[in-house]
């Protein structure tokens, strides 16, 4: 084997190794600070000592001379001679220049300013005479001859060897070392995970079979696991079209047997001569045997497309598992941050990490990084108390953060939970009175859960000044956003001087998901699976007005009743009696979405949007091909909750406001629930009416102050009424607005031009729009 080909393929391997020896080693040192120090002085001791050896074998010397100086650190620890605090952050530093010594190991050999200084310090700390400089020892590289004829050819570890196999996986650019919280000289380990190596014990380098390692994974380009994933849906959905193309061929030997049926009963009713009598025999006897064999080839296909389908699902499978990276590889880098963080604000606080081996999608690892870093930021920063406040309420000095990882179907749930002073609604609304971010008014009808959720406002803090590391609120909304971006909720509760608990809730992988398919009107959308709680069939007496919101009842709770078309921005409503609902959940929101039928429950490849339209368009989070050819929209569950709250939010109105007797007129049931919701929100009273020539009725034996009315009805149509209305002397002031899923400018001239005073588009209406509106007219 060519000798420089070997070298940099160890070296490439060290470094992985170190990477993660080095992550090993930073959590090791910040547990010599608990109760199991012990245990976490012989880890940190196995891997320094491995890592000298592995160092010193492809002559890294400045690495191998550096760890050599922790060792002696670490062992003063132990016997007492340095103190353990001390001892942590000078090892803690000396991780720091040896991952720079690692991401780049041309100066890994002689060393540099950086190191040398970091031996200095090492070697002062534990009372050592400082060594001599890096690389004056010379140590042969691993390709290097053997030194004595006697001697065996050294051999590379097992942990540096090179694969086996021929072909090796395409070179991937190892993960960034920074560390997840930005402090000054926070390093956190390369992401990737590898078994660990035995350790040995020989002072200048481990044996082979020492350092033995059952590496049974490699490295590949993320890209690449992108395009897999993708071409597995596409697969999925191609083998469902064959399924499908199995179905017709099916119906259509079936129609062949059925036609050769009434040829062969004809055949019989008919006088015929024997000769001819014969010859159809031969014919009803090719028939049955082409029945037989079409019947044959059904099953068989049927079989193969059911087994590649299944095949196919299991590569899917296994695309997705395979794009799962441990949350490890970011959680080990945030004991150390907490610590530094905590100890820059004179504090003590403790991260517990459960269940971090749980794994999460590659290409949400950044997200989900920086959604925990503004976590425990705040946690730290406005969260856990000083310690003299802890002692004072009687709590342990030392503060607790815990972060919980649970996997709940496809969907994965991050808990961050601190035994701080909790989230004080009062303080919440007081504080965003002062930035002017809501009025008194709405202020006092905000609900204590309303209150706190004051946090996820872009701008929001209760702090005049901002701190390092920021107060609690500020980036919050970063971390709403980041997870709704990726499909998931964000979830806050707390007890006033008991502590807070943040809730990230997430898909665990974006490749594949599963969706329930809906149907409004010809077009078919799709909703993630795990938003949906249940389908069910709205019946009139399941109806209910709750503050002017309408309302069903669901496991005996009410909610939001709302028509999933007109929220869209589409055409109409449902119009049947008891239409089809699907009850969607957002964090602690609930909403049953009023649609025109269920198509089915599937797994699909999401891609993202195409085409300016959908990525402008609202409530779209990407698409999915299905088997017949059609593409499913799939929405974005989020948005929709936010614009179903913003609906069903009652809007506190001034003292002097004038309540107004509004008369609603549309054909559809659902959309006069929703607009009337709205209206009702506003504080006015509402009366309906089915269609123009109704309202025209009604018009004339009562006294309104405004007409809001559809465009699109039987018997007379809004534009008529609108004429109709300002042609009658005796109503032609009543203020009248079009509410219409039309939103051409053209159609909206033809509505001002009928007498209209104001045309709103449904998909764009809600509280503010319809309020503007209504308080200008009257």
């Amino acid at each position: 084997m060519d000798t420089e080909a070997l070298k940099k393929s160890l070296l490439k391997k060290f470094q992985e190794v170190t990477a993660d020896r080095l992550q090993k080693i930073q959590l090791g040192v910040l547990d010599l600070e608990k109760e199991t120090a012990d245990q976490a002085a012989e880890d940190v001791a196995r891997e320094l000592h491995t890592m000298k050896g592995e160092a010193r074998m492809l002559g890294l010397a400045a690495i191998g001379q550096l760890a050599h100086a922790a060792e002696d650190v670490l062992r003063a620890e132990r016997e007492g001679k340095t103190a353990t605090e001390v001892a942590t952050d000078v090892l803690l530093r000396a991780c720091d220049v040896l991952s720079d010594l690692n991401e780049d190991l041309s100066g890994a050999n002689t060393g540099n300013p950086a190191s040398e200084e970091m031996v200095r310090m090492l070697a002062e700390v534990s009372g050592q005479t400082p060594p001599a400089i890096a690389g004056a020892r010379p140590v042969a590289p691993p390709t290097a001859p053997p030194p004595a004829p006697v001697a065996a050819p050294v051999v590379a570890p097992a942990a540096f060897a090179a694969p086996p196999a021929p072909v090796q996986a395409p070179p991937v650019a190892a993960p960034p070392t920074q560390a997840p919280v930005a402090e000054p000289g926070a390093h956190a380990a390369a992401a990737a995970h590898h078994p660990a190596a035995a350790h040995g014990r020989d002072e200048e380098a481990p044996s082979a079979a020492k350092s033995a390692v059952a590496d049974r994974s490699i490295r590949v380009n993320v890209e690449v696991l992108d395009a897999l994933g993708l071409l597995a849906g596409d697969l999925l959905v191609e083998s469902a079209r064959g399924r499908l193309r199995s179905s017709e061929t099916e119906a259509l030997f079936e129609r062949f047997s059925r036609l050769g049926d009434r040829f062969l009963r004809l055949a019989e009713e008919i006088d015929i001569s024997n000769e001819v009598r014969e010859q159809l025999d031969r014919v009803e006897s090719d028939l049955h045997m082409l029945r037989d064999d079409a019947f044959r080839f059904v099953r068989r296909n049927d079989d193969g497309i059911n087994t590649l389908h299944g095949n196919l699902a299991k590569m899917a499978d296994h695309v997705a598992e395979a794009r799962l990276v441990p949350l490890s590889t970011v959680f080990d880098a945030f004991p150390r941050a907490v610590r530094e963080m905590s100890r820059t604000q004179g504090k003590e606080v403790d991260l517990v990490i459960e269940n971090a081996d749980i794994g999460v999608d590659r290409s949400m690892l950044g997200d989900v990084r920086d959604a925990l870093v503004h976590l425990l930021r705040n946690s730290v920063d406005h969260g856990v108390e000083s310690p003299d406040t802890r002692q004072q309420l009687g709590k342990p000095l030392n503060g607790r953060i815990r972060i919980r990882v649970r996997v709940d179907g496809d969907m994965l749930h991050i808990e961050v939970e601190d035994d701080g002073r909790g989230i004080d609604p009062e303080r919440l609304r007081q504080a965003a009175i002062s930035k002017r971010l809501i009025n008194a008014v709405q202020a006092a009808a905000l609900s204590e859960r309303e209150a706190i959720e004051l946090i996820f406002r872009p701008g929001f803090s209760t702090r005049d000044q901002v701190s390092e590391l920021s107060g609690r609120g500020v980036g919050m909304d970063v971390v709403k956003r980041k997870v709704e971006t990726l499909g998931g909720s964000v979830g806050v509760s707390s007890r006033i001087g008991r502590g807070s608990t943040i809730t990230l809730r997430l898909p665990q992988s974006l490749a594949l998901m599963k969706v329930l398919l809906v149907r409004l009107g010809d077009d078919v959308y799709g909703m993630p699976a795990a938003d949906v709680e249940a389908v069910m069939r709205v019946k009139p007496d399941d109806r209910l007005e709750i503050f002017g919101t309408l309302a069903v009842r669901h496991r005996g709770k009410p909610t939001a009743l709302v028509a999933l078309g007109p929220l869209l921005g589409l055409n109409g409503g449902n119009r049947f009696d008891k239409p089809p609902a699907v009850v969607v959940r957002h964090g602690e929101d609930h909403a049953a979405l009023v649609v025109d039928g269920f198509v089915d429950e599937r797994e699909v490849a999401v891609k993202p949007c195409g085409g300016e339209f959908l990525k402008a368009a609202p409530f779209i989070a990407g698409t999915a091909a299905l088997e017949d050819g059609r593409i499913a929209v799939l929405l974005h569950v989020p948005d929709i909750m936010a614009e179903v709250r913003r609906m069903a939010r009652p809007v506190t109105q001034a003292p002097a406001a004038k309540r107004l007797r509004v008369l609603l007129v549309d054909d559809s049931p659902i959309a006069r629930a929703t607009e009337g919701a709205l209206v009702k929100a506003l504080g006015h009273s509402v009366e309906e009416a089915q269609d123009g020539e109704e309202a025209y009725v009604k018009v004339q034996n009562n006294t309104y102050d405004l007409i809001l009315t559809d465009v699109q009805m039987p018997k007379l149509d809004g534009f008529s009424l609108a004429r109709r209305l300002k042609s009658t002397p005796a109503v032609a002031r009543i203020p009248v607005i079009i509410l219409s899923s039309l939103a051409s400018p053209e159609d909206k001239r033809r509505g001002l031009d009928a007498g209209a005073d104001a045309y709103l588009v449904k998909g764009e209406l809600g509280v503010e729009v319809l309020a503007q509106a209504i308080d200008r007219l009257t």
